[in-house]
């Protein structure tokens, strides 16, 4: 059978075309999440900056609106205002209120509110548009520094604060100065502009200064924007921008960082990583559901294809396989209206006709092997009468009665074996019986004649055909031992081999030349030629029809001196040996 089936190969197939497939829509599907990513941080990171811009944009113009100010000819005289000792002056009040004015103008023109404060060192007066609280100046003096300043207010939130100083060089004294300008705004202006960027989306932006703290939009997670800080903060932050993908309670996020050069601050932006893959996940399992629906059916096209076609045709295979060792009674069944109903059934036909045929040819052949056995037989039989009518012939000329009572005795014996045996085969103990027999007569004719038998006991249990060793041993005294002067000696023994049986008979009698024993050997397997002997030719025959072609007999020298005899037979295994 081959190796693979007809569905397994469909399905190698189906499998074959299938792998390239998911194999590209991977890499396409990573290339294009590589590529969404990137771009979707670049346009984060865009966004940010433009934000961050903006923002930078309103701290630049409050911190310009102090330097106008304090060049304002009203402002610039606020010190003098109360020089004189008429503090209730129409005219100090008239330019104290022109310059809460030029405030007022200063603060809507603003984008973000705010609050503008004017203080005199020397005069220790403030002059703003609400009822301000006079400075503390050795408070001034200890929070006072360039730059914004950010303090935390009482009700929440920062506060933001940036002082210019008038002459400059009087910063670090502030009671040399003429003039103090301080503007001042809440973080809930950052705050709102958190909220309108953060509009209705995903992103969840926020202020964030290390020991400083957080300015959040207006609906943060702040628990989740917390436990981002502490993410962020076990690595060093960038000196400008960079992203991240920050993994928060399970979830992966994408975060973009843009820093802040005027206040320091770093304007944080982050987003769940599965809201923004959502349609690459959502088109990803489409995609497989496809594939795994497409995969189902091709399987089941491919079990039907099988059952349709794979089966009947194993079914075949098995059945010619049945006929070819000889199962001639081997049938198939159709079912249905299919083309392999049509072709079991002259299956069927087929090899009923071959059945019929090879019967009629087996009992031929049965037939003529069993008239061949019988005349192999015959041919044997008449042969050994003919020796020993010569010896009692011999006996009773030499008036030697009792060697012819001997040979009258055994010679009855003899024709009660073969004349009573029913079968074609016979232990190999009664043929050595009889073997024994017919060496006794012999020894009786010629007294130089001796002879030795050794065989294994599980040798004599094996079945044999019929007066198959006796033309053997006569062969080889009447051709070997009587054609040489001096004491004679028939030698029979027998083994055992790995799959197989050997019976010797050798002697020490005259033996052969060399290209005798190839001509001898050559005859025993061709048609028996005119005034040839038919002994050993028989027996050649005999066996070979017993046992089949791996059976016979072989000649070669004997040890002995004369010629060695050895017929041949295999079993299949030990207990068809011992029957």
């Amino acid at each position: 059978m081959p190796k693979y089936n007809l569905f397994t190969k469909i399905l190698m197939i189906i499998l074959m075309i299938l792998v390239p497939i998911v194999g590209l829509y991977f890499y396409s599907n990573q290339t294009m999440t590589s590529v969404l990513g990137s771009e979707l941080n670049k346009s984060n990171e865009s966004q940010l900056t433009f934000f961050q811009n903006q923002v930078n944009m309103n701290f630049d113009r409050l911190a310009l609106m102090p330097n106008q100010l304090i060049h304002d000819p009203d402002i610039s005289s606020f010190r003098d205002i109360f020089m004189n000792e008429s503090y209730l002056d129409l005219d100090a009040i008239t330019q104290v209120k022109r310059i809460q004015d030029k405030l007022s103008l200063q603060e809507s023109s603003l984008n973000w509110r705010s609050e503008l404060l004017i203080y005199s060192p020397s005069m220790n007066r403030v002059v703003s548009l609400n009822d301000a609280k006079q400075y503390d100046p050795k408070e001034l003096n200890g929070r006072i520094h360039s730059g914004w300043q950010v303090t935390t207010k009482e009700n929440g939130g920062f506060q933001f604060s940036l002082f210019t100083v008038t002459p400059y060089a009087t910063f670090t004294h502030l009671e040399d100065a003429n003039l103090l300008v301080e503007i001042r705004f809440s973080s809930l202006n950052i705050e709102e502009m958190l909220d309108k960027f953060k509009g209705d989306g995903r992103r969840d932006p926020f202020y964030y200064k290390q020991d400083v703290g957080v300015i959040y939009n207006g609906t943060s997670d702040q628990e989740l924007a917390n436990l981002l800080i502490k993410e962020l903060e076990k690595k060093e932050f960038q000196p400008e921008s960079e992203h991240r993908t920050v993994e928060l309670n399970g979830e992966s996020y994408m975060v973009n960082i843009v820093l802040s050069k005027t206040t320091g601050w770093y304007l944080i932006d982050y987003m769940p990583l599965t809201d923004i893959m959502y349609p690459i996940e959502q088109s990803n399992r489409l995609f497989y559901v496809a594939i795994g629906a497409l995969l189902l059916m091709s399987s089941l096209a491919s079990y039907l294809l099988y059952a349709q076609v794979q089966v009947p045709m194993k079914k075949l295979v098995h059945s010619f396989q049945r006929l070819k060792s000889g199962d001639y009674s081997v049938r198939m069944v159709p079912r249905g209206n299919s083309e392999f109903s049509f072709v079991f059934g002259r299956f069927n036909s087929m090899v009923a006709q071959i059945q019929e045929l090879f019967e009629n040819v087996y009992m031929e052949k049965i037939h003529v092997k069993e008239a061949r056995l019988k005349q192999l037989q015959s041919q044997i039989n008449p042969h050994f009468f003919y020796n020993c009518f010569s010896f009692i012939s011999s006996m009773a000329k030499l008036k030697n009665f009792q060697a012819v009572v001997a040979m009258s005795q055994n010679l009855s014996n003899y024709y009660r074996y073969t004349t009573r045996q029913e079968r074609d085969v016979v232990p190999l103990s009664e043929e050595m019986d009889f073997v024994t027999n017919y060496l006794e007569i012999q020894k009786m004719r010629m007294s130089r004649l001796d002879y030795s038998i050794d065989l294994p006991p599980i040798l004599k249990r094996l079945d044999i055909p019929l007066l198959i060793i006796q033309p053997l041993v006569e062969n080889s005294i009447i051709h070997g031992i009587e054609s040489r002067a001096g004491a004679g000696l028939v030698r029979i023994s027998g083994e055992i081999n790995q799959g197989g049986v050997t019976l010797i008979v050798e002697d020490n009698g005259k033996g052969m030349k060399a290209h005798e024993l190839l001509t001898l050997q050559y005859k025993l397997s061709h048609p028996v030629e005119e005034g040839m002997g038919y002994g050993l030719w028989n027996v050649q025959q005999r066996m070979q029809l017993r046992y089949g072609r791996n059976a016979g007999v072989t000649l070669s020298d004997s040890e002995l001196g004369g010629l060695k005899v050895v017929l041949y037979w295999s079993y299949p295994n030990e207990a068809e040996m011992i029957g």
